[in-house]
């Protein structure tokens, strides 16, 4: 692992930084960000494989379990904790986990990712099952928190999957499903929650947006189960009530919307 070369923390193309003009600064960030799409769209038949296999899992009362550490960790966190409100599931079915728990999300943690154990250890804190399927995110490839977590994964028989952004890394050599990102060297040198961390969080959404689908979480375009906790998702959920029963007033969609929780009951209250 000491040997190898991994892309993310290759020299940055640009020099001298604190020289350049704020405008040629966001110019060149967003030249750099540009070209993150058209990796992924590179890999997407990677990604539809891992879907298939966690809704596989899931549609057989497995979860998903996103595990990393530093920023790919919070964008684990971020991820998993989206599903709940947006398609009102369980927070149990979609769960991020962070080296160095939840202190992490806001302050580093030292040495947090370093140890190989602690992942599972974290993983077996959630009840980790066979039927479950684990995906480990590191842009280094090379996060002993993350390696470990998987490699124990597969040898309890447990599907893992990888989100990388250095190809060949030790990671992928534990995922059944890995999914390599090399978006290249940072804008900063070595700083990943540039284009690294931007790869990572379009390619998560990518995963659960077409799992939540595929789970029938999803009616046409509609979030039908979303959970309506503020004004705004109730104002947004009595507009799809609106287009789908011709009619229907808006204060009487807001009733419905209160009554039954969620769009598609309050929908099946009216078939």
């Amino acid at each position: 692992m000491d040997n190898f070369i991994k892309i993310t923390e290759q020299p940055s193309p640009y020099r001298h930084l604190e020289k350049m003009p704020v405008r040629e600064i966001l110019t060149h960030i967003n030249e750099e960000d540009k070209k993150v799409p058209y990796v992924i769209e590179k890999v997407i038949p990677a990604i539809e494989k891992l879907v298939h296999a966690a809704v596989d899992r899931m549609l057989a009362g497995g979860r998903l379990f996103y595990i990393g550490a530093g920023t790919s960790g919070r964008l684990a966190i971020v991820d998993a904790s989206e599903c709940p409100p947006t398609y009102g599931v369980s927070p149990d079915l979609v769960v991020g986990i962070i080296a160095g728990g939840e202190k992490a999300m806001t302050q580093p943690v030292e040495f947090a990712e370093d140890s190989d154990i602690q992942g599972w250890e974290d993983l077996q804190a959630h009840g980790i099952q066979s039927k479950d399927i684990v995906i480990g995110i590191a842009a280094s490839g090379t996060t002993p928190y993350v390696i470990g977590a998987l490699r124990k994964c597969r040898e309890q028989g447990i599907i893992t999957g990888c989100i990388t952004n250095n190809p060949g890394a030790p990671l992928t050599g534990v995922a059944d499903f890995p999914i390599e990102l090399p978006v290249g060297p940072e804008f900063v040198t070595g700083s990943t929650r540039m284009k690294s961390g931007t790869s990572q969080k379009l390619v998560l959404n990518m995963i659960s947006t077409a799992i939540m689908i595929q789970l029938g979480r999803v009616e046409d375009n509609k979030m039908v189960n979303m959970q309506l906790s503020n004004h705004k998702l109730l104002d947004r959920g009595a507009k799809m009530l609106m287009e789908q029963l011709s009619g229907l007033d808006y204060t009487r969609a807001r009733t419905l919307l209160e009554q039954y929780g969620s769009v598609k009951k309050a929908l099946e209250s009216q078939q």
